[in-house]
């Protein structure tokens, strides 16, 4: 008579979806949230020292947010919010990420001060 191992291969499949249950909640975990202090949209650019001459001159100019340039040279900036391209704009939202925009291939953002503004009059406006 052979050993049943039934018991066991179930037993070690839970413990695998266990596993990857506990990996992908970890990656959530990891996301990274940003406030530029007491206002509830805040703008973010994300660039470096490097690319300075591609620094979005309009960002001071958006109503209704507050605004902050943060260079990525030092610290974990890249990593913690995934830039892969400078310069990059993000809108949060009390804290989270709403909208993302990235600079094209020549390092310069395609997305205009109406097209930001826009997007945070819609944002304004789903709270009525």
């Amino acid at each position: 008579m052979g050993n049943d191992y039934t018991i066991w291969k179930i037993f070690g499949g839970y413990l695998l979806i266990l596993f990857f249950l506990a990996l992908m909640g970890m990656s959530k975990a990891n996301a990274q949230t940003y406030t530029c202090g007491d206002g509830n949209i805040c703008v973010v650019e994300f660039n470096a020292s490097w690319n300075e001459k591609n620094n979005v001159d309009w960002l001071h100019k958006l109503d209704d947010c507050k605004t902050k340039r943060i260079l990525i040279d030092k610290g974990t900036w890249q990593k913690d919010f995934s830039i892969v391209v400078t310069p990059t704009i993000i809108i949060f939202v009390e804290g989270k990420e709403k909208k993302r925009y990235q600079a094209n291939i020549m390092m310069e953002m395609e997305a205009k001060l109406e097209d930001l503004q826009d997007k945070i009059n819609e944002i304004i406006m789903e709270d009525f």
